[in-house]
């Protein structure tokens, strides 16, 4: 009988303190850090559907016409940096927004799409003039890829002697691709991240590809070498004039979420 009691009370005791320990163990997991920046804003869990992984490239699903492209560039201020490009699919027909980031990553995009998902790449749109959205152009080039750039992108390019071998077709603020029934937006809408990035829109999946225009929630301000950040605010908050319920934004790095990122962006250049 002293046996069992004794046992009684060592299993009790026992019970007892795990059930402390896992209580402080969450307790303290469930602890926030100090107030940051991006407390006010509402964080999107969805995160996609993961499709195909090598060491330089990912590829997510969003939606029935939006992919997330990831790959990956090596900076001297941020160290190895994850990118983010958008891919638009409908009809067996695609555009990419922003090539990965160098060529190898391109051409496995490219073989993606166009022997898993039987889809011929009718455009390439680079948002801005940066290695993060054209490192991967000679690689598009080699397909036969007609590329799409505004006059300012273009112009950069040059000045930056980023020559490639195939004429850009070029526009000047906003342009309009047919991908079989539907349509593709291309809009400029001011300075920010720098003086030519512009968004990508496609409408039937209420989905924008902001670029590194737009900050993934909870990104510091990262490089601002050829930034406005003077008008950034302003220009991202016509983006949110114009869609102010977008499903999908896509930043240029980080997790993509909703009109949340509009707002982190705006907060963040006030």
């Amino acid at each position: 009988m002293k046996f069992t009691t004794k046992l009684f009370i060592i299993l009790s005791l026992f019970t007892g303190s795990v059930f402390v320990s896992c209580k402080e163990s969450s307790s303290k997991e469930n602890q926030k850090e100090p107030t940051t920046e991006n407390d006010n804003f509402e964080t999107h869990s969805t995160d996609g559907i993961l499709v195909y992984e090598t060491k330089n490239l990912i590829i997510k699903k969003l939606s029935d016409h939006i992919y997330q492209h990831i790959s990956y560039l090596n900076t001297e201020n941020f160290g190895k940096v994850a990118c983010n490009g958008m891919l638009v699919i409908n009809e067996n027909r695609g555009i990419v927004f922003d090539t990965p980031t160098d060529n190898e990553s391109s051409n496995e995009l490219i073989n993606y799409v166009t022997d898993e998902l039987k889809t011929n790449i009718i455009a390439l749109i680079p948002t801005h003039f940066h290695e993060d959205c054209v490192g991967g152009i000679t690689e598009f080039e080699k397909h036969d890829i007609p590329t799409y750039a505004t006059n300012q992108t273009i112009a950069l390019l040059k000045e930056n002697k980023i020559n490639f071998s195939n004429p850009i077709t070029n526009f000047e603020d906003s342009f309009t691709l047919n991908i079989g029934n539907k349509k593709v937006y291309v809009e400029y809408f001011g300075e920010g991240h720098t003086k030519d990035n512009i968004i990508g829109y496609f409408p039937d999946d209420n989905a924008i590809f902001g670029g590194c225009l737009i900050k993934e929630v909870g990104a510091s301000k990262g490089y601002l070498g050829d930034a406005n950040t003077k008008e950034w605010s302003t220009t991202v908050k016509k983006i949110k004039q114009k869609y102010p319920n977008a499903e999908i934004v896509i930043p240029g790095h980080g997790q993509w979420g909703k009109t949340e990122l509009f707002d982190y962006t705006i907060k963040l250049f006030e």
